[in-house]
């Protein structure tokens, strides 16, 4: 299991302010939005573990002969039966990429910048719902772990350590963080797995992982990776491996092919989720497209799917 930092180095703390403006930004935005709307999603869409023992009261003709209990009607001379409530506590992970693509943005936001405003929303759902949350960060090797939790200032931490944490490593591996979930989690949890997925295959983590707990996929994608702009002759750098190409952004036939690869990527990745039964939301750094559009229908599709 991953050590559990506890306080920033000097080179983070020198910055700490003005991480904290931005916590502090995202705590205003996404607290309203959790009251105004998304917080009663949230706690209509998911269920708890199970249910747990309330109340006896005396048995009424339809009930059900399996929650008579009989030692309280053998003490009281008189049927009794339990009442029961739904359990609705859960326990929360974000899992979030924080390698080095995360912190590309082409105009404003970085996706770095959008999973710790998503992953606040989430954060604040849950703890408005009593539920506990936990953090894993993740590049090619499970960066942090902290263990579930309820509470204000946790959650203001898991922000903070999302805008902060500098990776030590580079590249994408969400199979990393599934497999700290799966060997080491045992309560069945709910799983918000954030990336770009620009990585190698993750399926076989991702099938043994979505077995044991409830994954939700957030797909955090930049207008620019979708189309290459015709801005000519340009060098081009991978911030994970740092290889370098000069590609003509103006030849159509290069912008068509690009255009063409990733659509076919987006298709492999959206059936693969499909196949194991995992929603997907999609989300863009674009700052005239609202991420509220994507969550109102998640959250339609999993209230539906619970109703």
């Amino acid at each position: 299991m991953p050590t559990v930092r506890t306080e920033p180095d000097e080179e983070e703390a020198a910055n700490l302010g003005d991480i904290l403006r931005e916590v502090r930004k995202i705590e205003i935005i996404t607290r309203g939005l959790v009251r105004e709307s998304v917080g009663g999603e949230y706690h209509s869409s998911f269920k708890g573990q199970g249910i747990d023992f309330d109340d006896l009261r005396e048995y009424q003709f339809g009930d059900e002969v399996r929650s008579i209990d009989w030692n309280t009607t053998a003490r009281l001379g008189q049927t009794f039966i339990k009442k029961f409530v739904e359990e609705r506590e859960m326990t929360v992970f974000l899992a979030i990429d924080v390698s080095a693509s995360g912190n590309f943005g082409s105009i404003k936001s970085s996706k770095r910048k959008l999973a710790a405003t998503i992953a606040a929303v989430f954060a604040f759902s849950a703890l408005q719902n009593q539920d506990k949350v936990g953090l894993i960060l993740f590049s090619d090797a499970v960066e942090l772990y902290l263990p579930p939790r309820k509470g204000s200032a946790h959650v203001l931490r898991l922000i903070r350590e999302i805008l902060l944490w500098k990776p030590k490593g580079h590249g994408t591996d969400p199979s990393t963080a599934l497999n700290v979930l799966i060997r080491n989690i045992h309560r069945r949890a709910l799983v918000f797995l954030v990336s770009d997925f620009i990585c190698p295959d993750f399926q076989r983590s991702l099938r043994t992982a979505s077995v044991k707990h409830d994954i939700v996929a957030v797909h955090i994608a930049d207008p620019v990776e979708e189309a290459l702009p015709d801005v000519g002759r340009v060098r081009l750098q991978d911030p994970e491996t740092g290889q370098q190409l000069v590609v003509n952004t103006s030849n159509p036939v290069v912008a068509h092919s690009y255009r063409e690869a990733r659509r076919r990527w987006r298709e492999d990745l959206d059936q693969s989720f499909r196949k194991l039964g995992i929603d997907k939301i999609d989300l863009t750094t674009d700052p005239e497209a609202s991420f509220m559009p994507a969550l109102h229908a998640f959250f339609k599709r999993r209230e539906n799917r619970v109703h």
